[in-house]
């Protein structure tokens, strides 16, 4: 079997990305809700036309939401898959991944909030 191109593999890799990232706002609830967050702050950043820092700081915020949000989803799935049944030390794992959603939703928040306070008030 001949090996595939660098390029060929890179368009592969983009295309599993792509289904992932599709799965993921498909199948997952706060997924959903935080692209709906997206959409808002992203409604916002046009119409009180924030500058380029602050869309810089925006688009950071929401890829790290997002980005801890999908490897949270996979931490979840990957531990149910390796124990369906209820253990304390899955529940620690999912726990300490569903924490570090938190602390980076906390983040974005008191990034946008910095951005559109000012501009709101």
């Amino acid at each position: 079997m001949a090996k595939e191109s660098f390029l060929v593999n890179r368009i592969k890799s983009v295309g599993y990305a792509l289904k992932g990232a599709i799965l993921l706002i498909r199948t997952e609830g706060s997924i959903k809700i935080q692209v709906f967050i997206t959409l808002l702050v992203t409604a916002a950043g046009f119409y009180y036309n924030i500058s380029a820092t602050e869309w810089i700081l925006q688009i950071l915020a929401i890829a790290l939401v997002l980005g801890i949000e999908g490897l949270n989803t996979a931490v979840e799935k990957t531990s149910d898959y390796i124990q369906p049944e209820f253990d304390d030390k899955i529940g620690f794992i999912k726990d300490i991944s569903a924490g570090a959603v938190m602390l980076v939703s906390i983040a974005a928040t008191i990034v946008g909030l910095i951005i559109y306070i000012p501009k709101i008030f």
